[in-house]
């Protein structure tokens, strides 16, 4: 006789008999569905599986003859009015058909087959019982997650049927295979089934033992994920499951055999990919040696830019880009020239040397647009740690190349320009020291097997242009410097900034800007550069002009000419006056020459007299050297007061008071004419000329040695508008590297003992 039962299609959870699951209801057809079952069917239902679980709306044909008997152990209405039922299953029934409820025509009935109880041999079905009770031990013992209780449980029952159904429930068997089990009614068939099923678990679970035992042994110190992923490999290969790494691993291998390398950085990295074919995804070593192997295929292994070999187009490049320069531009052509006749040649390693704004930095940027190079620019100043330069080990978190190739890389190319800049600023201390690294790098002789820390293979940085800059020579080491070709850039003097304005930044601003060119005359820019500017360089001059440009635009767009009342109306009160003296025609009052990170610069010196006993005070920013070279004055004065004709009791009845204005520290020999002057100045009373300055190194016995940075002082003397320089006789050759109008600005007057300065000032006063 048959009886209906209402239906829950359930897609995403398996119930079986002997099962009890909770389930929670958010749809009103379900919940519908419930509410009948314990109206009207004393809580039962019928729970089934459609045969396609991806079929949103199944038809008759679609579901399954076979289903299992539920009972709605517990129901509770939720407060979003959500169904939490709890459902025991009760046993597999076999469906006859379904239909419609007559009612509630979405609610769906399954007609259920009475009862027939299959026959079977009882002592092959306590055999079946038996194999599976024996299986299900061997599994639980291998596998020490797993309960004990268990066991205990399973081997209480004597029914096959509800045997079949608890293991089945209990074995970690994937939904498509309880779907199965569900749908066999034979007990045996489904015994024989489950027999074969855990056979296969326990095959797996030893082949996972074996591999375990194996790998523990040989990689006890590797990493968890480690051992697992070799696990897995080791179990594919037993299953012979194929596992392909994807064709990245393929990919990377054709590329390192396409590199321009020798056979024993070529294994190595073939080495390195197998190491990365092998290492699960999961393990960060995973990340680490694809990012070193894309780093290492990724530089430039013998990509050369092709160079420009028009010598004058180079260099009417460089010419068009930058003012001067021309002892730079000259070993660049001289470079060029002879590559023609040997293309294996070393390209020079130049230090260019000067005050800021003066154009170093822009010039590696020129050149390598005149040479049709790539540019990388990597800036030095403050660093400290040398691993910035030749990177870091692999083994470290975070670690990276090294930013030459870094900057290799992308430029893409084996023969940039590139620019380290403010090298005279780097910093040695217990990270390390930058300029030792540097060595290796410029070396010329070794830096064709440069070896990056990160890379760990040897790359040629030979045919690189290296472009060096740095405001002052003596802050770069000696071991640096041995390695530079040195070129000196000396700060503008006031003709050049007219030049300069005219030709290069006018120019750029009235294109930039897309406006038209506005008249400026050589008084109004002098104006410009003597009372609004204070540099060496062009790079405040330039930001000025283009102020007064962006004003024009935005207030005065009838203007025709730049005049001076508009730059004063733009800029306010004038802020300087180059021209200007510091001091007065006092006696003690001289100017000394000093070489400052603007360029050239005159120190004012002042002396007075205060009653005393002979002392010598000293004030102002003034270091050790320089005070040792006042002292060497003093004694130098002292050991000649008869030639001086020093009266001795004003000396003795007197304290020596020597102020040195500058707000830049005071380093150096250079000032021991200009302190030996101040002095005998005071003692005789006599005033010097303001328009007169010195520079020279002094010894007891008066002769004046050689000092440094002679161009940039008598270009500071000229910008400042003195009219008369004393400097040793030995900087003589250096005045031949001036601009005429320099030397034809200024008298320079050459001198090898003080006793000629004497004579011109004190005896024979012009």
């Amino acid at each position: 006789m048959n009886q209906n039962l209402p239906v829950l299609m359930i897609k995403k959870l398996i119930i079986l008999p002997y099962q009890e699951v909770r389930i929670e209801l958010n749809i009103e057809l379900s919940k519908k569905i419930v509410d009948l079952s314990e109206e009207s069917y004393e809580s039962k239902l019928l729970v089934i599986c459609p045969k396609d679980a991806l079929d949103s709306s199944p038809s008759f044909k679609d579901l399954p003859d076979i289903g299992v008997l539920t009972k709605i152990k517990a129901k509770m209405e939720l407060p979003n009015g959500n169904y939490r039922i709890i459902l025991v299953g009760l046993n597999r029934i076999q469906v006859d058909g379904y239909k419609n409820h007559e009612v509630y025509t979405n609610v769906l009935l399954a007609n259920i087959k009475k009862s027939e109880k299959i026959s079977f041999d009882e002592k092959k079905s306590l055999a079946l019982s038996r194999r599976i009770k024996k299986l299900v031990s061997k599994y639980i013992e291998i596998n020490p997650h797993t309960s004990n209780s268990i066991a205990s449980t399973i081997n209480n029952i004597s029914d096959l049927d509800m045997l079949v159904d608890i293991v089945t429930n209990f074995m970690p068997f994937d939904q498509k295979k309880k779907i199965s089990y569900i749908n066999t009614y034979d007990t045996m068939e489904r015994a024989k089934s489950l027999i074969k099923d855990i056979s296969l678990e326990l095959e797996i679970t030893n082949i996972e033992t074996k591999i375990d035992d194996e790998l523990r042994a040989k990689y006890e110190k590797e990493q968890r994920e480690f051992l697992i992923k070799q696990k897995i490999e080791k179990l594919n290969a037993e299953l012979g499951i194929s596992v392909d790494k994807n064709k990245e691993v393929s990919e990377f291998e054709e590329k390192i055999q396409a590199l321009p390398i020798n056979e024993t950085s070529k294994n190595k990295l073939l080495d390195e990919l197998k190491r990365y074919s092998y290492t699960n995804d999961a393990n960060p070593d995973s990340s680490v040696i694809r990012n070193y192997l894309q780093t290492v295929i990724s530089l430039p292994w013998g990509v050369l830019s092709e160079d420009e070999t028009d010598l004058k187009k180079v260099k009417k490049h460089m010419d068009l880009k930058h003012f001067g320069l021309e002892e730079v531009k000259t070993r660049i052509l001289e470079f060029l020239a002879i590559k023609k006749n040997n293309p294996d040649i070393n390209a020079p390693i130049i230090c260019l040397v000067g005050p800021p704004g003066v154009g170093k930095t822009t010039f590696g940027m020129s050149l390598s647009e005149a040479l049709n190079r790539k540019f990388y620019k990597i800036s030095v100043g403050g660093l400290n740690d040398a691993s910035e330069l030749v990177g870091h080990k692999r083994t470290y978190l975070g670690s990276s190349p090294g930013k030459i190739i870094q900057g290799l890389k992308k430029c893409g190319t084996q023969n940039p320009v590139i620019l380290i800049d403010e090298i005279d600023k780097m910093v040695c201390d217990y990270k390390g020291d930058p300029a030792s690294i540097l060595l290796d790098i410029l070396d010329q002789n070794q830096n064709h097997t440069f070896i990056d820390n990160y890379i760990e293979e040897p790359f040629d940085l030979s045919k690189i242009i290296f472009i060096l800059t740095a405001n002052d020579i003596k802050d770069i080491p000696a071991a640096l410097k041995d390695r530079l070709e040195i070129i000196n850039i000396n700060s503008y003097t006031e003709k050049e900034k007219i030049d300069i304005s005219k030709k290069y930044l006018l120019p750029i601003i009235f294109k930039e800007y897309n406006t038209k060119k506005y008249k400026i005359s050589d008084e109004v820019l002098s104006y410009i550069i003597n009372y609004y500017t204070k540099e060496a360089g062009a790079r405040n001059l330039e930001r000025i002009l283009r102020k007064i440009v962006r004003h024009i635009i935005i207030n005065e767009s009838d203007i025709v000419s730049i005049t001076k009342s508009l730059v004063t109306n733009v800029l306010g009160p004038v802020k300087y006056d180059m021209k200007e003296q510091a001091i007065a025609n006092y006696p003690g009052s001289v100017n000394t020459l000093g070489v400052t990170p603007l360029g050239g610069k005159v120190i004012p010196i002042e002396a007075v007299l205060t009653p005393g006993s002979g002392h010598l005070n000293l004030t102002g920013n003034i270091a050790e050297t320089t005070l040792e070279s006042v002292n060497i004055a003093y004694m130098y004065i002292v050991s000649n007061l008869k030639t001086f004709g020093i009266d001795k009791k004003v000396l003795n009845a007197n304290d020596i008071n020597i102020n040195a204005l500058t707000s830049i520290k005071k380093d150096g020999t250079s000032g021991g004419v200009a302190f030996t002057t101040s002095i005998i100045s005071l003692l005789l009373d006599k005033s010097i000329d303001r328009n007169i300055c010195f520079t020279g190194e002094i010894n007891l016995h008066g002769d004046i040695y050689k000092v440094g940075g002679i161009k940039e002082k008598l270009i500071g003397a000229y910008n400042q508008g003195f009219k008369t320089v004393y400097i040793p006789e030995q900087n003589k050759r250096e005045i031949e590297y001036l601009p005429d109008y320099i030397k034809d600005g200024i008298e320079i007057i050459c001198v090898n003992n003080y006793e000629v300065i004497f004579d011109d000032l004190f005896t024979n006063k012009k």
